[in-house]
């Protein structure tokens, strides 16, 4: 093995080990503050929704027909998915579930991926800000982008929504990332052993 390859080796091995030794991230100060940020961004963004785009259902245009604001209240799930009138507590539960059992399955990935460790807090603070929306508001939650063209729209949304969007993203490209580290790490484990292998095999003919 060449010099440089060993020192590059090296190098990745003690990154591995010093991301592997590092805190879940739902135990850092840094993961609840993205929590608490897009917690209160979705809250303040609602608020002035709620104040402002009245009456209820009344398009405003912000870009043209293309991005509106319509204030609308859903008793569902993002983006007006809809299991019926229990829809709000159904929900409601379902996303604490999902709030855990990602913080769980996570865990790990959350020690050595900067991007997980971005997705996950921002997945949280979204399931929280609609969380609070279906305990506190009969009606449901609070949506209000609007995003289209003529009369072919999009589901109306809110800021939690897209949190929760961009969150999934994130996940979704850190375990590519992790698959594609773990692929490489295999291919120079073969490229290893097959080296060694021939220089056992030369050995033997030169002896």
């Amino acid at each position: 093995m060449k010099p440089n390859t060993q020192a590059s080796s090296s190098r990745a091995a003690a990154a591995t080990t010093a991301l592997t030794d590092a805190p879940t991230a739902s135990t850092t100060w840094r993961f609840w503050i993205i929590v608490l940020v897009t917690v209160a961004f979705d809250y303040a963004t609602k608020a002035l929704a709620v104040e402002h785009l009245v009456p209820r259902h009344t398009p405003h245009r912000i870009i043209g027909d293309v991005v509106r604001f319509t204030l609308a209240y859903n008793p569902g799930a993002a983006f007006g998915m809809h299991l019926g009138p229990a829809s709000r507590w159904i929900f409601a539960a379902l996303s604490i579930v999902i709030v855990l059992v990602l913080l769980r399955a996570t865990s790990d990935l959350t020690r050595h991926s900067r991007l997980a460790r971005f997705g996950v807090p921002v997945i949280v603070g979204g399931a929280i800000g609609n969380l609070l929306d279906r305990v506190r508001l009969r009606e449901g939650v609070v949506d209000f982008i609007d995003i289209g063209l003529g009369d072919v729209r999009f589901w109306t949304f809110n800021i939690a929504d897209t949190a929760v969007t961009i969150g999934a993203a994130c996940l979704v490209l850190a375990l590519w990332h992790e698959d594609q580290l773990q692929q490489d790490a295999g291919k120079s484990a073969g490229k290893s052993a097959g080296k060694s292998a021939g220089k056992s095999e030369s050995n033997g003919v030169t002896s």
